[in-house]
């Protein structure tokens, strides 16, 4: 399903205060909120990270990372894709 997530150019990303920020789409104009986490997630998707790669750097960034981020990241990449904010690359790019 999502080989190696990877972030639709055209959206926009806003941070606003404390790393919290928004998401915005311009051809939709659906926009999600996103907390620190989220943003870090967001960072990541470049096509180049798997889920489970981009849990690896999370819990090197952040404390108390759930043994359950793996499938809570999953779910928050799928949720993005089905709102049109994130494709898939099927194969990692050389």
């Amino acid at each position: 399903m999502m080989a190696y997530p990877l972030a639709d150019p055209l959206v926009v990303l806003r941070e606003e205060f404390d790393d919290w920020a928004v998401l915005f789409h311009p051809d939709t104009g659906a926009a999600v909120g996103l907390n620190p986490v989220g943003v870090a997630i967001w960072q990541r998707l470049d096509g180049r990270h798997t889920v489970p790669g981009i849990v690896t750097e999370l819990t090197e960034t952040f404390d108390g990372v759930p043994g359950s981020a793996v499938e809570e990241v999953h779910a928050f990449v799928a949720d993005l894709i089905e709102r049109g904010f994130v494709g898939s690359a099927q194969s990692q790019p050389g």
